[in-house]
């Protein structure tokens, strides 16, 4: 397996992943990849024999703290195919994601996601650091981040995600 940069021929391998990896919801997060893309600075892709099987994506968002705005990363989406889930694949992609964010710069790393997964990942409960969610659809549990070596004892506040996720609806979980 490698992980590499997302070239444009693979755009279409990216959204199947996404399709596959998040069922009914797949077209919608395939949608946020697009809307996404252009301001993306890292689109990761995790390939086996030349086929896709893995994407992550990380952007720069804002943390609105009380002394001023700062940059910070998103984490989001990170999809593996079904098939190779539980091979190390979204663990690669996380960890060149969490490099990526470094050396950007952003002193954290935001996602929403599965505590369960992601703490072996290095990911903490952003609650109990003074971090606010976006959206109160995002259950406390799952709004996470990863403090990275910029980071300032200050910089707390709340998450402003990028007007994509709002566009899309694509933001903590909705209510059947």
């Amino acid at each position: 397996m490698i992980v590499r940069p997302e070239e444009p021929r693979d755009h279409a391998a990216v959204a199947a992943v996404h399709r596959a990896a998040f069922g009914p919801e797949g077209g919608t997060v395939a949608a946020v990849v697009e809307g996404l893309r252009p301001g993306r600075p890292e689109s990761l892709v995790a390939e086996v024999d030349g086929a896709v099987v893995g994407h992550v994506m990380t952007g720069r968002n804002l943390l609105d703290a009380p002394p001023r705005l700062v940059d910070v990363g998103v984490l989001s989406p990170l999809g593996v195919l079904p098939e190779f889930q539980r091979r190390g694949v979204g663990t690669a992609l996380v960890a060149a994601a969490r490099e990526a964010a470094a050396r950007r710069g952003w002193p954290a790393l935001f996602l929403e996601g599965d505590p369960a997964y992601y703490a072996g990942r290095g990911f903490r409960a952003a609650g109990e650091l003074g971090f606010r969610r976006p959206s109160l659809r995002i259950p406390p549990a799952a709004f996470q981040v990863v403090l990275l070596d910029d980071w300032e004892g200050w910089m707390t506040g709340t998450l402003v995600y990028d007007r994509v996720f709002w566009d899309l609806d694509a933001v903590g979980l909705r209510q059947g």
